[in-house]
């Protein structure tokens, strides 16, 4: 007996599936809601001050947050409704009327040519089907003399650890694409036409428990995970600080572009 074939699921239902429920949770995440990162998007934010901007996948909505009280308006841009029904009703939560939100994808956006200011992206590119595409679209939407500010993971050099990298993203969140490396972030804002004037590197410690809980990951896939730690050579543990309770480190890269 040949096994039933299983469902194809779009993007846009993966999306929805991964992120729809767990909007809140975003909204409210630690990890997404504080750190340096955040503030030094608002300190860029008061160079286009007055200036439209827009916070491209964003998520639950922390950059939006945090810009707001600095520029005229802000623009927040996500593929799932509901996360944009959630950052809608902190924005109203907040008294930041100058916070609107809008639908679809990065590589598609719905605004006419040189829109925006400043366009802001943070922990979201890695989702992206066609991350060229879409930086070619934030490159459009950008006025002339405007500024752009990227944040995401990004991937070891290295192949084992890149490989590492990419299999425990996957497994926590299927809809996830790629954390690029920085060599191939310089080439993907190179070949959009963009310029990069700034690159600030940290590292960010992440808990299990609550990396897992905020995506709702299945049991069977948890265990997998945390296989694949047990399993792997000193220097991929050392590379990213896989501890005894398997929390571990990760390294964001924030670039300032023009």
């Amino acid at each position: 007996m040949s096994q039933a074939a299983t469902p194809i699921v779009s993007r846009q239902a993966l999306n929805d599936q991964q992120f729809g429920t767990t909007a809140s949770q975003y909204v409210q995440s630690p990890v997404h809601s504080t750190g340096e990162d955040l503030r030094q998007f608002g300190e860029i934010s008061k160079r286009v001050a007055g200036g439209r901007v827009i916070d491209l996948g964003c998520g639950g909505g922390h950059v939006a947050y945090t810009v707001a009280p600095h520029v005229g308006s802000v623009v927040a841009y996500d593929l799932s409704a509901d996360m944009l029904s959630a950052v809608a009703a902190e924005a109203r939560k907040r008294g930041l009327g100058n916070l609107e939100t809008a639908q679809g994808p990065a590589e598609a956006l719905p605004f006419p040519d040189a829109s925006f200011d400043a366009v802001f992206c943070r922990y979201t590119a890695h989702h992206w089907p066609d991350v060229r595409r879409g930086l070619r679209e934030a490159r459009r939407v950008l006025k002339p003399g405007g500024i752009a500010v990227f944040e995401d993971i990004v991937a070891p050099e290295t192949a084992v650890l890149d490989t590492f990298l990419q299999t425990l993203e996957m497994l926590r969140d299927p809809s996830h694409v790629r954390d690029y490396s920085v060599s191939e972030w310089v080439e993907i804002f190179t070949q959009a036409g963009f310029m990069i004037t700034g690159l600030t590197r940290r590292r960010l410690p992440l808990e299990f428990d609550a990396w897992i809980a905020r995506q709702r990951t299945p049991e069977v896939q948890t265990k997998a995970i945390r296989a694949l730690f047990a399993a792997m050579p000193p220097e991929v543990r050392a590379s990213f600080d896989i501890r005894a309770n398997d929390d571990f480190t990760i390294d964001p890269v924030v670039f300032e572009l023009a």
